[in-house]
């Protein structure tokens, strides 16, 4: 088959065997038949990678070609970066399988919230789950359409960000509550900013809509104003109307849900490790400590020893949200249970140990730490956030704005917002009139934010709590010296500067194919040495057409780590195959030179 009858593929870079077979249409075996022959073995369910398709399609007579990345829209940006993706890093992506959704629920302190939970509980959980009677342990689960979802019963983003704080991702989709008759709140404003930083997927609850006064658009443009724009006027957020009091709506909100938990792919390895983050905790006189855990990964079981924070002990009891006693608690399930030595903070995060020994012995390990400085927190101050910049730590100057009067924290905010360095930049998580309080603290240290204060007080609670974790709060009268300050640690947190050295050159002789490895140019080291190690580019003409690593190095058919001047070699790049006799490869290696 010549290359003009190919058929064109486009494909990721990595993708299953199965994958690879349903797009071109073959059956899997004969896909692994040829991987067998180019040297490559794999099951059905293995992960390969652009060069090697690319190889296998060559065979089938299609021409590969790498999928265009789109841009992330909305959703999938923020599940890029969702905690529980941290969580299950270590896990086999063909062992992880679609769990549960965790929702929390934010908004005004009287728009509705607890409301809106108790009239989802009453109409969903009863439905075949009659019997027992519902104890408040924290989170409980509804069923929509045979589909599970997880309620954390807390509202409010005080428990929202405290986990967060204490380095869990409780939730996997919030929804905020916005009542139709009375609109965006300043504590609405606040919430959102708290949903933002946690970077995770946000719905709106448009509550109260059967009020005579309720003004559904209204509220739309002031979410929208305050950077939530509904699906109906072509943004990306989902308001549902819904009526807490009457219960209608309730479907649609719970059907919502269902569909962003589709498109964000929240999963878990039900087999894999044991962790999940404590949602609260209290000692009982009599059957002593208990605490409700939400799992996220792995399967808690009856008789598994827990370590959460200084807490211990192995796993007597375990209930549902109902009361009911139950062996095994499966990802997104929240459970209670009893059997631990102290009662954990919630917000916590919990693991498993193989004996209590162990775990006594970890415990102990903790113990003593935290006799050093109390707490090793990820906040940063002004002075740090350089340093965080280059261990690549953190990518941005995060800000938390407070202001006497919006006269003031309007300039303050259009001064900041401007200002950049390189590409690190100010981001402005939340930004409010009124004293700095335990909410703001609480934000910054889940955040790695720093709090400006112009013109106002930190409350003495939110000043005690800014010590213990760890978080800066500057405060000012002039506003060019809050500016001059932000611009100087910006100046400072500029990234090194990258300079290709070339280390050796290299001509393109002739060209040839190997069957497992695609085109490979056959080069006369000219200057310096061609290294396994560093990148090259080709130019043509004098002009660069490619750049990427060097994937093979062969002198006389062995694999060198470097060819010195003098010499000829094979030389394999990433990604590239079109080489012609003539074109110079310039091998490089970047080294970094501080700005400033």
């Amino acid at each position: 088959m010549s290359e003009n009858e190919r058929k064109v593929l486009e494909i990721p870079t990595n993708l299953t065997v199965r994958d690879l077979a349903d797009r071109l249409k073959a059956s899997p075996i004969d896909v692994i038949k040829k991987l067998m022959l180019n040297g490559v073995m794999a099951n059905i369910n293995q992960q390969i990678d652009y060069d090697t398709a690319a190889i296998v399609m060559e065979e089938f007579g299609f021409e590969a070609r790498p999928v265009e990345a789109p841009k992330p829209d909305a959703v999938a940006e923020l599940a890029a970066t969702a905690g529980w993706r941290r969580l299950i890093g270590d896990e086999d992506p063909a062992s992880l399988v679609t769990r549960p959704p965790v929702v929390a629920i934010l908004g005004h302190v009287d728009h509705g919230k607890t409301s809106l939970l108790d009239a989802i509980r009453k109409t969903n959980v009863a439905e075949g789950e009659a019997g027992g009677i519902t104890q408040h342990i924290g989170a409980y689960q509804v069923r929509h359409k045979e589909r599970l979802i997880t309620f954390l019963d807390t509202p409010g983003h005080a428990a929202f960000t405290a986990m967060r704080a204490r380095g869990a991702q409780g939730a996997d989709i919030a929804i905020l509550v916005v009542a139709a008759d009375d609109g965006v709140m300043p504590q609405t404003r606040e919430a959102l900013a708290h949903i933002k930083a946690a970077r995770v997927p946000v719905l709106v609850a448009l509550n109260k809509i059967d009020r005579p006064n309720a003004n559904p658009e209204r509220v739309k443009q002031e979410l929208s104003e305050a950077g939530l724009t509904t699906d109906e006027w072509g943004g990306e957020t989902m308001v549902v109307p819904v009526s807490a009091k009457q219960g209608t709506g309730l479907p649609d909100l719970l059907e919502a849900i269902v569909l962003t938990a589709d498109s964000t792919e929240i999963k878990a390895n039900p087999k894999g490790k044991v962790l999940g983050t404590v949602i609260e905790a209290e000692l009982d006189r009599t059957r002593g400590p208990i605490a409700t855990l939400l799992v996220q990964n792995g399967t808690l079981r009856v008789g598994d020893v827990v370590i959460a924070g200084k807490a211990l002990g192995k796993v007597r009891a375990m209930f549902d949200f109902q009361g009911k006693p139950i062996q095994q608690a499966p990802p997104s399930t929240p459970v209670a249970v009893t059997g631990l030595s102290d009662v954990p903070t919630a917000g916590e995060l919990f693991t498993l140990a193989a004996s209590e020994k162990e775990a006594r012995a970890l415990v102990a390990e903790r113990k003593v730490d935290s006799r050093a400085p109390e707490k090793q927190s990820a906040a940063l101050t002004l002075d740090q956030v350089f340093a965080a910049i280059q261990a690549g730590k953190a990518q941005e100057l995060r800000l938390i704005i407070k202001a006497d009067v919006q006269g003031s924290l309007e300039p303050i905010m259009s001064s900041l917002s401007s200002m950049t360095a390189g590409d690190i930049k100010v981001n402005i998580l939340h930004a409010a009139t009124g004293n700095i309080g335990n909410d703001d603290v609480m934000l910054a240290a889940a955040s790695e934010a720093i709090i400006i204060g112009f013109s106002v007080m930190a409350d003495p609670a939110a000043r005690r709590l800014a010590e213990a974790e760890g978080v800066d709060i500057r405060l000012y009268d002039i506003i060019y010296r809050l500016t001059e300050d932000i611009d100087k640690a910006l100046k400072g947190m500029l990234a090194p500067e990258v300079h290709k050295v070339i280390v050796g050159r290299a001509e393109v002789r002739a060209v040839f194919r190997i069957p497992k490895l695609g085109n490979i140019a056959g080069c006369l080291v000219v200057d310096g040495d061609m290294k396994r190690s560093g990148r090259c580019r080709v130019l043509r003409g004098g002009a660069e057409i490619y750049d990427g690593s060097i994937t093979s190095l062969k002198h006389e058919k062995e694999d060198e780590r470097e060819v010195h001047a003098g010499f000829e070699c094979g030389i394999g790049i990433k990604g590239f195959t079109e080489f012609q006799p003539g074109d110079v490869l310039e091998c490089y290696a970047e080294e970094e030179v501080s700005a400033g």
